[in-house]
């Protein structure tokens, strides 16, 4: 098969340097160093991609996917829901208020977000995979005052069971007027996720209205949920609603702190893990400048015959790059590997740490999530194979300014 001829000598440099075992051991460690770099950031960005995965999914379970409000959307909510289910991109879409207001029971009080809507057809929008769920909501369209209560909120309350609870508005606790507050029986406890539990709270939209009917700022809205979460404001945006002062806001703008803090800690991880690339760069440049003073003799007689400067550049950027790719497919393919299995394995040491150290109970993150975006593999590959490419140019560009003349005249 024809080589070019850089080609065929780079690769017979790598291969063939048996007998110098320094610059092999060094070859050895310059291909180590990027491999363990490109295997520990595939598995960050895969640990990191299934922690934003499930932080996404609990807050989802009280977040709406969209988010339609207006003026007058208490007359007319029910047209623009229409026109909204017209499109297939839309799932499902029910109306909502949501207000602060205090609750308490038997001495215990907290503020919440509380949350009135129209049970049946919360149903259907809701993201929340759990059966029990729907039970409660079919529990709260059977009582007209009945409340749900996340299940952290129940317990902050003192509440294990079927109990009475008293809400007041926030408005009317500032005006002191706590003849407005209104009597409300707890039906059940609901996971709201991670960012709800503690504070929501749902009644029916009649009995919500009522609470907030004084309430400057709490209006009604509507819901919807879409076919796909990363697309949500593009899907409410394709939908002509009949009303163009609308306010449509997508789950990733209502929640855009903590979704924006989480990429932004992605992307410096990312660039901290790639300096381990780096530093096995490194020792791809100290590995060459070593070969570039062995094979002084060897470039001097390329050189006389005939081997341009450019030529004698790809011969080391060839040998440079070897030991680049190799050490990023094994990274790669290592790291795929783990990130695909960390979760067991994190199982399995904490099986093995806790019966080595009898009577101690030693919890690692069991419950850790990987998720391998196949991309984000593909450009850290790419990022490696750059930053081994950048550690050649400076050897290769020695090697081509060698002068056959200098080198041989001691020959």
């Amino acid at each position: 098969m024809f080589k070019p001829f850089s080609v065929f000598i780079g690769l017979r440099y790598s291969l063939t340097r048996k007998r110098n075992l320094f610059l092999s051991f060094v070859s050895l460690i310059s291909m180590l160093g990027v491999s363990i770099g490109v295997l520990i950031l595939i598995v960050a960005l895969s640990v990191m991609n299934g922690s934003i995965s499930v932080l996404r999914t609990e807050a989802l379970k009280s977040v709406p996917h969209v988010i339609v409000s207006g003026d007058n959307f208490t007359e007319d909510w029910r047209e623009e829901a229409n026109l909204a289910l017209s499109s297939g991109s839309v799932l499902a879409a029910a109306p909502f208020l949501e207000g602060e207001a205090m609750i308490r029971h038997q001495g215990n009080n907290s503020f919440v977000r509380l949350r009135g809507v129209d049970p049946l057809l919360e149903a259907n929008v809701i993201s929340n995979a759990s059966p029990r769920y729907a039970e409660l909501l079919l529990a709260l369209a059977k009582t007209q005052n009945g409340i749900i209560l996340g299940s952290q909120l129940a317990g902050s309350l003192g509440i294990y069971g079927r109990s009475e609870v008293s809400v007041t508005a926030l408005s009317s606790l500032l005006t002191r007027s706590l003849s407005d507050s209104k009597g409300f029986t707890v039906v059940g406890f609901a996971d709201f996720g991670i960012y709800g539990n503690n504070n929501v709270a749902l009644t029916n939209l009649p009995k919500a209205q009522t609470l907030f009917v004084a309430e400057p700022g709490v209006n009604l809205q509507l819901r919807l949920k879409v076919t796909d979460v990363f697309r949500a404001r593009e899907i409410a945006r394709s939908v002509k609603f009949s009303g163009n002062d609308l306010d449509i806001q997508a789950w990733n703008e209502t929640q855009a702190s903590l979704f924006n803090a989480l990429e932004m800690e992605k992307i410096l991880t990312s660039f901290m893990l790639l300096m381990i690339v780096v530093i096995g760069a490194v020792n791809i440049v100290s590995t060459l400048v070593m070969v570039v003073s062995d094979k002084n003799a060897d470039i001097a007689i390329m050189r006389t015959m005939g081997a341009s400067s450019n030529t004698i550049m790809k011969v080391f950027i060839v040998q440079g790059l070897i030991a680049g790719v190799i050490g990023t497919a094994v990274g790669a393919a290592f790291g795929v590997l783990l990130a695909g299995n960390i979760t067991n394995l994190s199982l399995q040491l904490e099986q093995i740490l806790n019966s080595i150290f009898s009577g101690a109970n030693i919890y690692l993150i069991s419950h850790l999530q990987s998720q391998v975006d196949f991309t984000e593999v593909f450009y850290v590959c790419v990022a490696a194979l750059i930053v081994s490419f950048l550690a050649t140019l400076y050897p290769a560009y020695r090697a081509s300014r060698i002068q056959p003349a200098e080198v041989l005249r001691y020959e």
